[in-house]
């Protein structure tokens, strides 16, 4: 037992609370925006990044549930104070038990690309290299966003884990890059073949009706 909250119990909020408590668990205090800043640069390269809205919502449902507590700081500029929020030790207690005990989901894949490419039949040769190429050079975007958010973790102790799931991050996008252009030399190859293959039946037509 951690401050009111077993080890091996899991209170039951949503995935983006215990996002959102994540990121408190690094043991800063965190305004909304902070919070949104750091989603962004990290698990919106591997899970999502819960919207303004939502952080604010999960941040008043964790501080009254008693994980989060929340003051207002006078602003280094301008006129409006901020609220920032600090995990408590039950907040730490529980979501230590939710990422030890919780069930975890398997990834489900949803590529859009892949899709597109399943239905190429129906679409032009062109539109297909086109969504590809679109696909491989936005993977290339977001596996240097990864390398440069994880080149900047790197100076910091604490980010240790997440510095290795920004490393995930930069592979995973140069095997998303990677599969793109092995794709695009697929349909290449099966191109070529098939006008090998269409040539020759041409070629074999012109030969049966010159024999004629």
């Amino acid at each position: 037992m951690a401050d009111g909250v077993d080890d091996g119990a899991v209170p039951g909020l949503p995935a983006t609370s215990w996002a959102v408590l994540g990121l408190l668990s690094f043991g800063r205090e965190l305004s909304g925006y902070d919070c949104k800043k750091w989603a962004d640069r990290s698990l919106g390269l591997f899970y999502w990044s819960p919207s303004f809205s939502q952080i604010y919502s999960e941040l008043r449902r964790l501080e009254a549930a008693g994980y989060a507590t929340s003051r207002l700081v006078a602003p280094e500029s301008g006129s409006r104070d901020k609220r920032v929020y600090r995990i408590t030790g039950e907040g730490l207690a529980a979501v230590r038990a939710w990422a030890g005990t919780a069930p975890v989901d398997p990834p489900v894949l949803k590529h859009g690309p892949l899709l597109r490419l399943w239905l190429g039949h129906l679409l032009e040769p062109d539109r297909v290299r086109e969504i590809l190429t679109g696909h491989r050079d936005h993977a290339e975007t977001l596996r240097g966003r990864a390398a440069a958010d994880a080149a900047e973790a790197g100076a910091e102790e604490a980010w240790a884990y997440p510095l290795l799931t920004l490393t995930w991050a930069e592979r995973y996008y140069a095997a998303e890059r990677d599969l793109a252009d092995a794709m695009l030399a697929d349909i290449e190859r099966a191109e070529r073949a098939e006008t090998v293959v269409t040539t020759e039946k041409a070629d074999k037509a012109e030969r049966d009706e010159g024999e004629r």
